[in-house]
């Protein structure tokens, strides 16, 4: 099996693979629109995970890259899961260099909170002072 290896130029993501997993397998975002997938690509730092020329996973980081990030959309596809492939695509996040210095880093899980807290990811410090506009089901309406 080839090297895998981490892309973050956008014209390199596989939309329709990262479409399909965000509108069909993930939690979060059941139901997004092509068009959406596009423009988050388009407006974000992102890391494709390459086993040959498939991608196999996504991460995205939207941020000011001075004091403010937010990963997102994180994903290794099901039949590449167990070999090390989520670490490696979080190793690249984390060493980007253009996300280092933040004052925040965040992000939102429901069940990678295993992963997350190797790379020094813990639950807010004072969650009395976050809000949120929260929109259940977004996509489902389009």
């Amino acid at each position: 099996m080839p090297n895998p290896r981490i892309s973050t130029d956008p014209a390199e993501q596989d939309v329709a693979v990262i479409h399909r997993f965000l509108a069909e397998e993930s939690k979060w975002a059941r139901g997004i629109p092509l068009e959406l997938v596009r423009e988050s690509i388009a407006n974000s730092l992102n890391f494709g995970l390459f086993v040959g020329e498939r991608q196999v996973g996504y991460a995205r980081v939207v941020s000011d890259y001075a004091t403010f990030a937010y990963l997102l959309d994180v994903f290794v596809l099901d039949a590449h899961r167990g070999n090390g492939y989520s670490r490696l695509l979080m190793d690249a996040v984390m060493d980007h260099p253009r996300l280092q210095g933040l004052r925040r880093f965040v992000l939102f899980t429901s069940n990678a909170h295993g992963l997350y807290e190797k790379f020094g990811f813990t639950a807010p410090a004072h969650p009395d002072t976050m809000m949120e506009i929260m929109v259940p089901n977004a996509y489902a309406a389009r």
